[in-house]
């Protein structure tokens, strides 16, 4: 087996484009040289943080301790056996993954591998014939065997982890965390000028604090801290690049291809776009994961907050992907009309969809208003079924306070607090009728639901309930 076959598998130690068997395992020409010079030196490695850190292509030089770990945890070596006196049974292992991988790369549409892994983007005819089992990688969305693994034991954008893994026939997500982002020390900022903005409780309506307080004093130092925080955090977690949106701004759809997709049978359409909102959701969880606080938060309060809200940032960062002057979004490989979408059967829903994506982009935000205001969504303290409720409040607050001070900053007139404002209210209800619609459809369609839909998806959106148990399954 050439080389050029085995650089069709990721490197094992942070998920970039390999260029061989490197030390006994296939891994970059990046990792192959970490592995050299540490072993070399006999280099001895701290970990600032807990031993656990995320090791992926853009966190990999981080922490070089448990960058080391890995390489030693997935078998690297100095005393390594070349690939030419592998055991028989280890190429045939090697060629099926090899073919695997091969396979994954055939059914790729494939523009969009350009800076960062992709989440997949299966053709329409290919979403046809999905199954309950997927797994998300670096190589896209593909279909596992049984004794392969499940969907929801997958790898998230950037190699963050997020599972949705069985618990009393149900599923519930595991979420791992990610590199500290952070490094915000309060203690070490230097004095700085105040930035009081003075009680702002009513500065959103589902920003409201339980404890009585006024917001803090802050200075600006920790406020523009928080703010990099969270925008480089939404930079490393969006799907696509600005510049590559624009390179693709031409490729919408021909009637022909419109035409195919309205078509299409309802279960199929809605199979799809379950998939396509589940990749886009995989981002979303990773962003959250990397807002400065959000992983102290206890797992039950990081689960409520991720199923009420992350559709919601999915809907906020929509704006990044829409064309306004054409009414089109980016979707399965193009960009696409509201009228590609008519085989859902809620066209009123789709409109509407539009439309907020339409009114998000004449707001015309930066791409740190847009992280801002997306991390604010995400921490709304008023959900449901919430134990540690101070401290969500704790974090929207100071959301809240960097936004405005963002805003206040790029000199923004006063009218876009009130439309973020609206935003707010819009976005629960679009979200409140993307559930009855979902709702509809199961009870037409039962047994695509639960066959055929992903589990994270049905997790989220409440799909899988009084599905999971049904006979024979």
């Amino acid at each position: 087996m050439s080389h050029t076959q085995i650089e069709i598998i990721p490197c094992k130690i942070c998920g970039d484009k390999s260029s061989g068997i490197h030390y006994g395992v296939i891994t970059c020409e990046g990792c192959k040289g970490f592995f050299r010079r540490s072993q070399q030196s006999n280099a001895s490695y701290s970990c600032p943080r807990q031993k656990n850190c995320l090791i992926d292509r853009t966190s990999r030089n981080r922490c070089q301790h448990c960058r080391l770990q890995k390489c030693l945890a997935v078998g690297m070596s100095r005393d390594a056996v070349k690939f030419g006196r592998m055991s028989k049974k280890q190429r045939d292992s090697l060629y099926a993954e090899v073919q695997k991988h091969r396979l994954q790369q055939q059914q790729q549409q494939g523009p969009l591998l350009l800076s960062r892994p992709s989440l997949g983007s299966p053709s329409p005819g290919e979403a046809e014939s999905l199954s309950p089992h997927y797994t998300l990688s670096s190589s896209g969305l593909t279909e596992l065997p049984d004794e392969v693994g499940r969907y929801g034991e997958q790898n998230s954008p950037e190699g963050g982890s997020l599972s949705s893994k069985v618990c009393g026939g149900g599923f519930y997500l595991d979420i791992q965390p990610s590199p500290d982002q952070s490094g915000l020390d309060i203690n070490g900022i230097k004095p700085e000028p105040l930035c009081d903005y003075g009680s702002s409780n009513g500065f959103f309506p589902y920003c409201s604090f339980s404890n009585g307080d006024s917001s803090p004093t802050v200075s600006m130092a920790e406020l523009d801290h928080l703010a990099q925080i969270i925008s480089k955090s939404h930079l490393e977690t969006c799907q696509y690049l600005r510049e590559e949106l624009q390179q693709m701004s031409w490729q919408s759809f021909m009637q022909d291809e419109v035409e195919s997709y309205q078509s299409k049978p309802q279960e199929l359409m809605w199979q799809l776009c379950a998939v396509k909102i589940t990749e886009a959701i995989q981002y979303v969880v990773e962003f959250a994961k990397r807002i400065d606080g959000f992983m102290d938060l206890c797992q039950n309060d990081q689960i409520v907050l991720l199923k009420a809200g992350s559709l919601e940032v999915v809907l906020v960062r929509m704006c990044r992907v829409f064309d306004s002057q054409n009414n089109t979004v980016y979707f399965d490989g193009k960009f696409a009309g509201p009228e590609v979408f008519k085989a859902l059967g809620c066209d009123d829903l789709i409109t509407s969809v539009f439309d907020f994506a339409k009114s998000m982009c004449s707001l015309h935000l930066s791409e740190d208003e847009l992280a801002i205001f997306s991390a604010f969504v995400l921490l709304s303290a008023d959900r449901s079924w919430l134990q540690e409720k101070l401290q969500v409040e704790k974090l929207q607050q100071k959301t809240q306070l960097a936004l405005q001070h963002v805003l206040q900053k790029n000199q923004r007139e006063d009218g876009v607090l009130t439309k973020l404002r609206c935003k707010v209210s819009a976005l629960r209800s679009l979200c409140s009728r993307h559930t009855e619609k979902l709702l509809a459809f199961r009870a037409v369609y039962p047994d695509v639901v639960r066959s055929h839909f992903p589990p994270l998806y049905k997790e989220l959106f409440g799909a899988d309930l009084e599905l999971n148990l049904q006979p024979g399954d």
